[in-house]
């Protein structure tokens, strides 16, 4: 099950997400569906069967959205989280082969897409929370376990409003 977090950034992308397939998207799409309808015959008719199947992707995103924008509760940055990793936080990390990783600690809706973005369901962002720099952690996954370090943490400013 996912954690229904989401950053004030994140949230206010999705809510334009919506928006621009509500408002923009969806009413083209219905137009140009009304359009082919017109022409006749619509079991062959190709403009037809791609923009019908397109409607229903809007309108099945459209429902998970707005559900979705429904149940979340947006975290805004705490002065208090400071020198800590919690949500929203940037972490920098290393092991001992020299690996090193940067990231942010975001909610599941705001990673696609994104390859400096992790869930905070993921097993890295559940051994980092609470943790400080130069803190060891060790991290269990599937594939085994592994020893990071943190070298440094910090959070986003432009997510301030």
């Amino acid at each position: 099950m996912k954690t229904p977090l989401v950053t004030r950034k994140g949230y206010l992308k999705l809510k334009q997400e919506l928006d621009q397939l509500w408002r923009e998207e969806r009413p083209e799409i219905t137009r140009k569906v009304t359009w082919a309808a017109s022409l006749g015959d619509r079991s062959e008719n190709a403009d037809y069967q791609y923009n019908k199947k397109k409607l229903r992707e809007i309108d099945r995103r459209v429902r998970y959205l707005r559900k979705c924008l429904e149940h979340l509760k947006v975290v805004d940055y705490n002065p208090q989280q400071e020198g800590k990793v919690f949500f929203g936080a940037w972490v920098e990390i290393e092991n001992d082969a020299g690996t090193v990783m940067e990231f942010r600690l975001v909610g599941y809706d705001e990673i696609f897409g994104r390859k400096d973005y992790i869930s905070i369901d993921s097993p890295m962002a559940r051994a980092l929370v609470g943790k400080a720099q130069d803190d060891e952690v060790e991290v269990k996954t599937e594939a085994g376990s592994k020893l990071w370090w943190i070298n440094r943490i910090w959070y986003d400013n432009t997510d301030r409003l």
